[in-house]
């Protein structure tokens, strides 16, 4: 937590003050209506209707007073689980608008909308857009956003509701709230009262050591993360995912056959977050939001990470065939979201472009298509020479030439292996000067372009003979992959052997990376 104003965190209260009884819907009888509960020896009034608010009642008033205030009144036992289940079917509906929602009991929740309101056209937009969900669920809301959770739950409980507060404005437009925006306990806040106390303004005038002493180093805590003085984070229900997605539809699905296309452009999204993170993935869920704030979410789990769009695409499609109850669209689905979990690193691989290449297509194919535009001999392609010497080892070909039957084919190697030939090779070879400790052993030190080389590690030799037709010409050579004091690896080769005239050169061929 910090001090002062260097968070730009934004949080946004939802407060349902009518929750138990909005959640019965239809069910609930015509008013004036309440919710009871057990308090010590006497049944309390939990929650009013609007009707009930209207002729005095109250939350915590006993049923006794209550019929005597109102005796029509019509009252039923309240449910504490069933509205603790509820609230959090309101934590997956509301998730439509950030990842990061926490219920804020009694009856509330806050989101975290940091960096979310441009979704939305900005705040104004995304306090309109909660509101019509709050609407199409039946609820009856008080919402409010300021920097921190406290001010904002302050605010949609005490202040005025659709209060946006500006950025930096938070201690100016908090500090008119009365000091029942603190909850304390009701002594202390009779305390204030008497002590002349009536806003939080009031009581931030007051130096905070004193009211410290008097209520408590929790109480100038609490002052200040209402007044957006210090910083707090919520907790999510759900941490969320590193990876996400979101598509939001101008025009709802009425019907499931468009979501295939949405769900490609969801995970295309997500496949490129994920290779800028040279990660893949091996759990991914699909969130579909409905118009009337229905929410059904599906999970597909893989045995290897990856970020492949046409596999993952084809299991959703055969998961969303599996489901034993199908994607019901209901009124509408309006927003999908793509979640990527438990990441791991996944390096880009080349791809095999015998097989596939630019984005499946065979490569004959774009072999063609490039030569038509380029023309025939623009196109060149590596193929395996007819020699083991390494500058003969491959060689250019025009790529619509046909392949010779007969030709020498890649060396092959295990994986994970150290290459069998450097990235760099020098043609033709480039003399050095060598020093051996025995006649047919690596060099100790070599001088390479007017620099002195130390060998560490040294591994060889492989010996490389040209063809026979060639042998009159061509001296043997003894190839070793050799190390430097400083971790620099080459190809050096020894051509010719000790005692035959002339005497042996060395040389170095390449450069591994």
């Amino acid at each position: 937590m910090t001090r002062g104003h260097s968070s730009n965190r934004r949080h946004l209260a939802i407060w349902f003050p009518f929750l138990p009884i909005d959640r019965l819907g239809a069910a609930r009888p015509e008013g004036p209506f309440a919710l009871t509960d057990r308090s010590g020896n006497a049944l309390r009034l939990v929650s009013v209707d609007a009707r009930g608010c209207e002729l005095g009642l109250v939350p915590g008033l006993s049923l006794a007073d209550a019929h005597a205030r109102v005796p029509g009144l019509v009252v039923w036992p309240h449910d504490t689980s069933a509205d603790g289940a509820f609230l959090d079917q309101l934590v997956r509906a509301f998730g439509r608008f950030t990842p990061m929602v926490a219920r804020d009991d009694p009856c509330g929740l806050m989101l975290d909308v940091t960096g979310c309101a441009h979704l939305f056209g900005g705040e104004a937009g995304l306090m309109t857009a909660v509101g019509s969900l709050c609407g199409r669920l039946g609820l009856q809301s008080s919402c409010a956003l300021a920097r921190t959770p406290q001010g904002a739950r302050a605010l949609s409980r005490f202040g005025r509701p659709g209060t946006v507060v500006a950025a930096g404005e938070d201690r100016a437009v908090l500090r008119r709230l009365p000091v029942t925006a603190l909850e304390l306990p009701p002594g202390e806040e009779q305390a204030l009262r008497r002590a002349g106390l009536k806003t939080l303004g009031d009581v931030d005038h007051r130096p905070r050591a004193s009211m410290a002493a008097r209520f408590g180093q929790d109480f100038s805590t609490r002052l200040d993360r209402i007044l957006g003085l210090e910083d707090a984070r919520i907790t999510p229900v759900r941490a969320p995912a590193p990876v996400i997605a979101d598509r939001m539809l101008v025009e709802p699905l009425i019907t499931t056959e468009p979501l295939e296309t949405v769900l490609g452009d969801l995970l295309a999204d997500v496949a490129a977050r994920l290779e800028a993170r040279l990660s893949g993935a091996r759990r991914f869920r699909l969130t579909i939001f409905r118009i009337d704030g229905q929410v059904r979410q599906v999970g597909l789990s893989v045995a290897r990470p990856t970020r492949d769009v046409r596999s993952l695409q084809r299991l959703f499609r055969e998961r969303l065939a599996a489901l034993t109850t199908p994607v019901d669209p209901g009124f509408g689905i309006d927003h999908l979201r793509m979640e990527a979990r438990h990441l791991h690193r996944l390096d880009p691989v080349q791809v095999d472009l015998d097989a596939t290449s630019n984005g499946g297509e065979a490569l004959d194919g774009l072999i063609d298509r490039l030569a038509v535009r380029l023309g025939p001999e623009a196109i060149r392609r590596v193929r395996p020479g007819n020699s083991h010497l390494p500058e003969r080892a491959s060689q250019w070909t025009p790529a619509l030439q046909p392949e010779a039957t007969d030709g020498f084919p890649w060396p092959e190697r295990e994986p994970r292996s150290p290459p069998l030939r450097p990235v760099h090779l020098f043609d033709p070879p480039q003399p050095i000067e060598a020093i051996a400790l025995a006649p047919d052993s690596p060099p100790a030190r070599f001088r390479w372009r007017r620099i002195d080389h130390r060998v560490t590690r040294a591994e060889g030799p492989e010996r490389i003979e040209a063809e026979w037709w060639r042998r009159p010409g061509h001296r043997v050579r003894d190839y070793y992959r050799v190390e430097d004091e400083e971790g620099r690896r080459f190809w050096l080769f020894r051509a010719g052997s000790y005692g035959a005239d002339p005497p042996p050169r060395w040389y170095v061929h390449g450069l591994f990376a």
